[in-house]
């Protein structure tokens, strides 16, 4: 597995030349610009971090969230605005509402998109169905087989975008469930091996529904070192082809800037992950000059 570092623009901005592209477009008219807008494990973080908090003073919160997004969103209408996973659990909040709460303030703040983790599931697949229901966004994952549950019917294993004429495809993968949430939590879930889902999913919206971009929203975690079973998204990258951009999720990893991992065919898959609590947002934006070649640059947003 090859890794590389994403080149150093600015100190808030770093920016990747996809190989063969350069970034000489990026200031011309006529390029288009997608901005994708991520967060992951918020785990039921509604309000900001107290002052006095030992780690993240005065961080976090919707509303300081929606601050961010609604200003990204003025400057360039053709955002997206997605979630790796883990909404539930963290605070008293999911404790009185049952994941209702968090479900309502994702609607107000406008995702579009967001994919299932393993604490989503700690109300049973039963209350996960009852909050789900409620969401106003895609809740998209394609590993988890939820045909003889209340879940069926209430996920997509993947959505198709468009915005500016880009097509965006976007598809979800979640952890095993074995071992890690309670059989009585997940019932009759099924989970999929997820590389052999990706490698489905990315031949569907690639080859099938031509995507220009494609993401993978994944709560599998970042990395397990090379002796673990399980599998994380620089294992996803490396092993299957035509994903661009992993969003992920679970191990609460705090990365500074995007991974880069070349892929089954040797082309690059940039890995995000902006920690937990949603004290960050990342934000990845892919331009698109004339002849539709992409070039990406990406930041770390503080919520403060």
């Amino acid at each position: 597995m090859k890794r590389r570092d994403f080149i150093i623009q600015t100190s808030a901005v770093t920016a990747l030349t996809l190989t063969g592209f350069g970034l000489s477009s990026l200031g011309k008219p006529n390029t288009k610009r997608i901005t994708i807008l991520h967060t992951n494990d918020t785990h039921s973080h509604l309000d900001t971090f107290p002052q006095t908090d030992a780690k993240f003073p005065n961080q976090g919160g919707a509303a300081k969230r929606a601050t961010i997004f609604n200003k990204i969103k003025a400057e360039n209408p053709n955002t997206l605005i997605l979630d790796a996973g883990d909404m539930f659990q963290g605070t008293p909040y999911f404790n009185y509402y049952g994941g209702e709460l968090e479900i309502k303030i994702m609607n107000m703040l406008q995702y579009d998109a967001g994919t299932i983790g393993n604490h989503e599931f700690d109300n049973g697949v039963n209350g996960l169905a009852e909050q789900i229901a409620k969401a106003d966004f895609d809740i998209i994952n394609a590993n988890y087989d939820f045909t003889n549950t209340l879940m069926s019917g209430l996920t997509k294993p993947y959505n198709v975008f468009i915005k500016d004429g880009i097509k965006i495809g976007i598809f979800g993968l979640g952890v095993k469930l074995d071992g890690l949430v309670n059989k009585s939590e997940y019932g009759e879930t099924v989970w999929n091996h997820p590389v052999e889902i990706a490698q489905d999913m990315t031949r569907i919206l690639k080859n099938d529904l031509k995507c220009d971009v494609i993401i993978c929203l994944s709560h599998l975690g970042y990395n397990y070192g090379e002796q673990s079973q399980m599998v994380s998204d620089l294992d996803l990258a490396a092993k299957t082809k035509n994903i661009d951009l992993i969003i992920g999720g679970h191990t609460h990893t705090f990365l500074e800037k995007p991974t880069v991992v070349l892929n089954a065919e040797g082309k690059e898959v940039i890995i995000n992950q902006v920690g937990c609590y949603g004290v960050r947002v990342g934000q990845i934006d892919f331009y698109f000059d004339e002849l539709n070649n992409k070039t990406t640059t990406a930041r770390v947003i503080n919520v403060k």
